[in-house]
Parts: C-alpha cells; sequence; structure tokens
C-alpha cells in the first residue's frame, strides 16, 4: 500500500510526496494526530500528488503522513438506501454522534443488523452478468433487486442461490462461477465508483414519452422526457427550491433524489422538515419513503460539494437498474461549478471565463450525459431524470455555468427575479 508526507498545504488542497504508485481519484486518508482525513488525489506529477481532502485542514502541518487506498470514492448499494439522509460522502447523517459534524467521523452507509426477506429470482445454472436480478426484496414497499455487482466483468454461472427467508445485507445470497471456474460470494450490497457511470444496460435509445411532473405550466407548455434532462436557472429567492418540492412531491416517479449541493443550511432543514411529514399522492403513503437526501450545504467542505453530485448520480443509476423510473434533482449544479473553480484556481490552471476550469463545460456535459432512458439485457427499462438549478449571479444568464449547461439540458425553465418580487 502506497505511503506518502505532506510537503505543502493551501487550505483544503494538499500535496503529498509518496513513495510508491498512485493514480487520478484515488482516496487516501491525511492522519493528523489521531484524525483520519479523507482525501482525493486530483494531479499527479512525478513523486507528488496533489489531493483535496473532503474536510477542513486547520491544524495540519507538513510531514502529516498519508495512506493511499488503491480505490476511488465508492458508494455502498443495497436495501436499506430509501429514507435516509447522506452528506456528499454518503456518510449516514442520521447515525452520526452529537449535533455537530467532527472532522475525521465517517458512518456507514447502511444497516448491516437489519434482516430482509428475500426472494430468489434467478436459479441454480442460470448465466448472469453484471446488473442480472439475483432476488428481490421490499423496500419501503418498492420491489428493490439485489444484482450481480456491477464490478463483474463477462458472464457467470448461478452456482447456488439462498431459499427465500430472512438475511442481514452481509449474507452471501449466492455463489457464481466465472469462465475459469473461480467462485465468487454475492452479498446485498456491492460497491461502485461514483466518477465512473454503470453501463450494465442493454441499449441507451433516446428517450421517447413525456414524464408528468405535477406543475401545469411545465406539462403544458415545455414538457420534460422520461429520462430527459432539464435545469432551473434563476436569481436566488425567485423559486428555485420551491419549485423542485413541487416537482419532487408530483412527478411521476418511483424514486425521488434530492441532491441539496452547496445550499443553505435552513433551505436543507426545511425539507427535513417537511418530507416525513407528506402524504405521497402517489402511494397513499409518506413521501419520505421513496425519497433520499444528499445534505451538503455551504458550510460544509468545499470538496465534498463535487463529490456530492456524483453520489447522488450513481444511486440514481442503482436503482434504475431494477427498472426504475428516478428523478434526481440537484440544487445548485452553481454551487458545484464554484467547487470546481476554487480547485481548478489552487492548483494554478489556466483559467477560462470568469475563472471556471477551461473544461467546465465538458465536465457538466459528461455529467448530464449520464441520466438517460435505459432497456436493461432483460428488456426491462428504467431512467434517470436530471433537473438541476443554476443560480447565477445577479441573474446574469450569460454567465458560464448557465451558457455551459444550457448547451446540454434539454428543457430550460428560467424564473424571473421581477416576478418573484411581484
Amino acid at each position: 500500500m502506497t505511503k506518502g508526507k505532506v510537503t505543502g498545504i493551501i487550505s483544503n488542497l494538499v500535496t503529498v510526496e509518496v513513495d510508491g504508485p498512485v493514480s487520478q481519484n484515488e482516496i487516501c486518508f491525511v492522519s493528523l494526530d489521531d484524525i483520519r482525513m479523507m482525501a482525493e488525489v486530483i494531479k499527479v506529477v512525478g513523486n507528488r500528488a496533489s489531493v483535496q481532502v473532503f474536510e477542513s485542514t486547520r491544524g495540519l502541518k507538513t510531514g502529516c503522513e498519508v495512506e493511499f487506498m488503491g480505490h476511488m470514492l465508492e458508494v455502498s448499494l443495497g436495501p436499506g438506501i430509501l429514507s435516509s439522509i447522506y452528506d456528499g460522502l454518503q456518510n449516514n447523517l442520521k447515525t452520526m454522534e452529537g449535533v455537530f459534524l467532527q472532522r475525521g467521523q465517517y458512518t456507514y452507509a447502511l444497516d448491516d443488523t437489519v434482516e430482509w426477506d428475500f426472494t430468489p429470482l434467478a436459479h441454480d445454472g442460470e448465466t448472469v452478468t453484471a446488473g442480472s436480478w439475483l432476488g428481490e426484496v421490499t423496500e419501503n414497499s418498492l420491489p428493490h433487486k439485489i444484482m450481480t455487482p456491477f464490478k463483474f466483468e463477462g458472464s457467470y454461472t448461478v452456482k447456488s442461490i439462498e431459499k427465500a427467508g430472512s438475511y442481514t445485507i452481509n449474507h452471501v445470497i449466492a455463489v457464481l462461477t466465472d469462465s475459469d471456474g473461480n467462485d465468487r460470494e454475492v452479498t446485498m450490497v456491492q460497491k461502485w465508483p461514483v466518477k465512473m457511470p454503470v453501463t450494465c444496460y442493454k441499449d441507451k435509445p433516446r428517450p421517447l414519452k413525456i414524464m408528468e411532473t405535477g406543475v401545469r405550466i411545465f406539462d403544458t407548455f415545455n414538457p420534460i422526457a422520461e429520462g430527459g434532462t432539464g435545469f432551473i436557472p434563476g436569481p436566488f429567492g425567485s423559486g428555485k427550491t420551491v419549485l423542485q418540492h413541487a416537482l419532487a412531491k408530483q412527478a411521476e416517479a418511483d424514486i425521488i433524489i434530492m441532491a441539496a449541493c452547496g445550499e443553505r443550511a435552513n433551505e436543507v432543514v426545511e425539507i427535513f422538515m417537511e418530507f416525513p411529514r407528506l402524504d405521497d399522492p402517489r402511494t397513499g403513503r409518506r413521501l419520505m419513503e421513496r425519497t433520499i437526501i444528499i445534505c451538503n450545504t455551504s458550510n460544509m467542505p468545499v470538496a465534498a460539494r463535487e463529490a456530492s453530485v456524483y453520489t447522488a448520480m450513481t444511486l440514481g443509476e442503482y436503482y434504475r437498474s431494477m427498472g426504475l423510473k428516478v428523478l434526481l434533482l440537484a440544487d445548485s449544479t452553481s454551487r458545484w461549478a464554484q467547487a470546481l473553480r476554487e480547485m481548478s484556481n489552487r492548483l494554478e490552471e489556466l483559467p477560462g471565463a470568469d475563472a471556471f476550469p477551461m473544461d467546465l463545460s465538458a465536465i457538466i456535459s459528461n455529467f448530464y450525459s449520464r441520466a438517460g432512458y435505459v432497456v436493461l439485457n432483460n428488456n426491462k427499462s428504467g431512467s434517470v431524470t436530471f433537473i438541476g438549478t443554476v443560480s447565477p449571479a445577479g441573474g446574469n444568464l450569460k454567465e458560464p455555468v448557465t451558457e455551459s449547461t444550457k448547451k446540454v439540458a434539454r428543457c430550460f425553465y428560467a424564473l424571473a427575479q421581477s416576478r418573484a418580487d411581484s
């Protein structure tokens, strides 16, 4: 395992001299006394790696030890994600101790003590590939498919699969044999790197049907397709967040993912307070039962802000692979772009317009392209519909984030300050 020592610090950008190989986007831990802070490699030059720390680096000094983990930032995927409130790194905020976030405190995303009623869908001798449905559990009244891990390459034969019964997420529910005769054990939980799209599907056609949002002016004049992309630009206080709340409550979707990316804490607390009490007009149950909240507010570390949108999209792709319709709402992608700008400036990269990274347009395009309607390998379909908000300073819709988003998003819902004020 590669280790290193801190040689330079600029806020949460830390330069590390390494004693072995490291790779782009690899996760490492920076040690300060008895605190281990998670960080991500964003640049490698010779034996020096620049890492962005997902925590405050107050008190960090040169000579501190760094340990590299050999994998990218990953999320845990399995039953128990629905109704959860996570930060940008998928730490479960409900199980964190105390009122305030402690530096270096990380919690597991899932509850490994709960038993789930498992029903097998595959049978012994069946051939499966990554993303194939092996079984099913019921998660908050929704069918949650247990799948062949997305990291598995090639085809596998089901050697054995558990009978129907109650099991925890870490229980081995199937043994798969690869083409070389090696056995691989599969549990209900798997990990996947957030920066890589999940591509376990047969086809990704252009979206072909309308998704009802339940907001009449959208559905009448500017409808969005299921698996489509849209964005809501507007100045502060023009109603972007309120509009997203209306979409979350009314839209024709199985799963709602709310990603608060750099928003003010009071707006996010409003979601925490409001959503658990709301009745779901589609199911008659609580709306929170099919909602996931990714919370990375403006007072949280800026580096984790960038990770939060990728974490949310990966969770959306996971549920899409189960044949479900997912609506992902990100508020606001401007704060994500500002986090990119901050890290780019600290790396002393050549700046683009308004000091944003030169490749801002490509980064936004790559992210939006992960949404979409897909045909799975078993001919079932699923979708991720993505609607982000953009908060241009002074309501200037000609600034780089709005312009870059306009190129890739198919629907454009601009809000006016004058109309909001009136």
